[in-house]
């Protein structure tokens, strides 16, 4: 048995409701409010982690801004880091996610629910047209995620490179820039079967605007790869 399969048998009992409201969520974003859309998702993912036996070792909750806008920022190592990140962050985030992440089943309704955004790296208009509508809405005080590789790393806790045009977001509408460092989180959904697996989600030390306002895009790329770096060098070596 699979661990996706373990997750929706081991919550069977409210799949079904949950699945039918979640959907109802996504067709109506302009009249269920965010907060309850963000808390109804949480309720799913919070099922999931534990009936898919994922031991996910948590820190930071401290360092996420909880009166500023912000970008967070975060290493790729496959489908389930947006739900973890989801599932522990109790401030409501949109995310730009490759178009091929935003069309898979449940993650599609959850990217309708969060308004993300689905980027086409292959269209440099497209992806500038993204990049602009999410500064603009971080400016209006909305937060979101971005995963700054563009795909997850195949070489499971080493990162690729880290694309300074994500960080135009952070740079354009001068937002405090939040890292969050993933760790072994590869393994929930690319071991095989489902028995206990353990990964680590650590929210880092915000970096605020003051901070690296002299910083070009590709600069702030390197010290958030670094800081991101040095955290999964610490949780590895523990």
């Amino acid at each position: 048995m699979n661990r996706i399969l373990a997750m929706v048998l081991n919550n069977l009992a409210v799949v079904p409701g949950a699945w039918f409201k979640l959907c109802y969520h996504a067709k109506h974003t302009d009249t269920v409010p965010e907060i309850e859309r963000w808390r109804h998702i949480q309720f799913i993912l919070k099922k999931a982690i534990k009936g898919g036996n994922v031991d996910l070792t948590l820190t930071g909750l401290e360092n996420i801004p909880t009166d500023e806008p912000f970008m967070m920022y975060a290493n790729h190592q496959g489908m389930f880091d947006v739900l973890a990140i989801a599932a522990t962050c109790d401030v409501p985030l949109g995310a730009v996610l490759k178009k091929e992440l935003y069309n898979v089943p449940f993650l599609h309704q959850i990217a309708l629910c969060t308004k993300s955004y689905a980027m086409d790296r292959e269209d440099v208009r497209q992806s500038l047209t993204v990049i602009q509508n999410v500064t603009e809405e971080v400016k209006g005080g909305r937060n979101y995620l971005i995963f700054p590789e563009g795909t997850r790393s195949k070489t499971g806790n080493d990162m690729l490179e880290f694309h300074g045009g994500s960080f135009r977001c952070a740079t354009k509408s001068k937002c405090t820039v939040l890292p969050v460092a993933l760790v072994d989180s590869f393994k929930v959904l690319d071991q095989k079967g489902s028995k206990p697996v353990s990964m680590q989600l650590h929210y880092l030390k915000p970096i605020p605007y003051e901070e690296y306002k002299e910083l070009k895009p590709a600069e702030l790329a390197a010290l958030v790869k670094e800081r991101i770096a040095e955290k999964i060098r610490e949780s590895i070596e523990e």
